[in-house]
């Protein structure tokens, strides 16, 4: 019997969170809004009419909701510019809020850093320069729990239980891989944190056909073990596909909320977003 938790019986090129220079640093939104308590009820994660940008610039965001419940799967699809990435970002303390509030377990965490956000249990892989290409994929791994104290190597099986082949490659530099083993990299690490919520910036951007239904059935695995996923993905009608709920955004609004399989249904979503 296998002992991996992870399992059971069965874009878009913004590098706004790196810094240029190679260090890696995240930039910190700020918060104008107001906090609010949680209602009984609500979902374990909601990001509530969040309205924002980017510093001093226009809003991009206008009365945005998202939200994930505990071992859900909720995906965030639109078009180009539609404020997808933007969205989880806010969610994420990475976003200037000029209104709304974002909630974690009931209680306002929208002033928070997103520092102080990974030591409440949330982990943010971005869609790209989500590696440490020069380090080892084993130390990769270990730079995923730097904020832990107590013993990691069992994590780590975890990790190399839901991806074999990172065992496999585990003293080889992440910059030598390919870019589907580079992303099992970065959820790895992210796995690393032991979080409550993953959040996943178009985990599939790039890779083979293959490599994507083998990433959605890793990210299936992890949510069935509790903890909340929620993503962004340019391949929406396979994205909807495995999700509980789904966000359609239009330049930064909610245009269709529903299940998965009730947006993959409808008519209107398949005619605009889905190709048909």
């Amino acid at each position: 019997m296998s002992t991996n938790p992870y399992q059971d019986d069965r874009g878009n090129k913004d590098r706004s969170i790196a810094n240029p220079a190679g260090s890696g640093s995240l930039h910190a939104g700020s918060y104008s809004g107001q906090p609010q308590k949680g209602t009984a009820g609500e979902p374990f994660l909601i990001g509530e009419a969040m309205t924002g940008g980017y510093g001093g610039g226009a809003d991009i965001l206008h009365g945005c909701t998202i939200a994930v419940d505990k071992g859900e799967i909720a995906v965030i699809v639109g078009p180009n510019g539609a404020g997808k990435s933007t969205a989880m970002k806010a969610v994420f303390g990475m976003l200037d809020l000029r209104a709304g509030d974002v909630r974690l377990n009931g209680e306002s965490i929208a002033r928070l850093a997103p520092q102080a956000r990974v030591a409440r249990g949330m982990a943010f892989v971005p869609q790209t320069s989500n590696v440490f290409t020069s380090l080892t994929v084993e130390e990769n791994l270990e730079m995923g729990a730097f904020l832990r104290r107590d013993d990691i190597s069992g994590t780590m099986e975890q990790v190399y239980g839901l991806f074999p082949i990172l065992r496999d490659k585990r003293r080889q530099k992440a910059g030598e891989l390919s870019g589907g083993q580079r992303q099992q990299v970065a959820v790895g690490r992210a796995l690393m944190t032991r979080p409550s919520v993953l959040m996943l910036d178009e985990p599939t951007a790039g890779v083979s056909p293959i490599v994507m239904d083998e990433l959605f059935d890793r990210i299936i695995e992890v949510a069935r073990t509790g903890i909340s996923i929620l993503m962004v993905e340019q391949n929406a009608r396979q994205a909807l596909a495995i999700a509980d709920k789904g966000y359609v955004l239009v330049q930064g609004r909610n245009r269709f909320t529903d299940t998965g399989e009730a947006l993959l249904n409808d008519p209107d979503v398949r005619k605009s977003f889905l190709g048909g």
